[in-house]
């Protein structure tokens, strides 16, 4: 039995994605550079820190943090269905979190398509406050790419032009392995340290 209102999200990405980013790994031009961190392909640029976040429990790299010109980009590459997208939901559930948490939060169209802003509440020692965040993602062909977007880039105009650039000379290698939508696609360590 099947209810005819419940219809699979639609694939939430700018029209020009497969040309201007993020590219799957099929689109991606082969003799760029790129740092590969199995999920994510990073395109090296002046001025840009990589780091890879890892789980303390399990000691799996679950997220890349890019820092460039003040602004941070947190990405995190998910399987996701072919025929659907995930942004829609992932939005909703990110509303909520920032909810619970005693946060306020926005939606709003940007760059990339319909976004976040949020201002979340942070603890630093006795410090505490709230900090501002946009939350991007973008859902392409069996993967879904979501952003963190902290820093300069929540608020200054040309810091954001920089990291939504960033954002978009991502790549995104989903691979031939079956997967569950939502699970992390695996990140791994660069093979050659030191040459971003």
């Amino acid at each position: 039995m099947t209810d005819a209102s419940i219809t699979p999200a639609e694939k939430s990405s700018p029209e020009d994605r497969a040309t201007a980013g993020p590219f799957d790994d099929s689109e991606a031009n082969p003799v760029r550079p790129y740092i590969d961190l199995g999920a994510i392909k990073v395109l090296p640029r002046e001025g840009l820190n990589l780091r890879l976040e890892v789980e303390e429990q399990t000691k799996r790299i679950v997220a890349v943090g890019l820092d460039l010109a003040g602004s941070t980009l947190q990405v995190q590459a998910f399987a996701a269905p072919r025929s659907s997208g995930l942004w829609d939901e992932t939005r909703e559930q990110i509303r909520q979190q920032v909810r619970q948490q005693g946060g306020r939060v926005e939606e709003r169209t940007g760059p990339l398509g319909r976004e976040l802003l949020a201002e979340v509440p942070v603890t630093a020692g006795q410090e505490s406050g709230m900090r501002l965040a946009r939350f991007v993602g973008v859902d392409g062909p069996r993967w879904f790419l979501r952003g963190v977007i902290g820093g300069a880039a929540t608020g200054d105009v040309d810091a954001a032009a920089e990291v939504e650039d960033l954002f978009r000379s991502l790549v995104v290698v989903r691979g031939t392995t079956p997967m569950p939508p939502r699970d992390l696609i695996p990140l791994k360590m660069p093979a050659t340290p030191g040459s971003a």
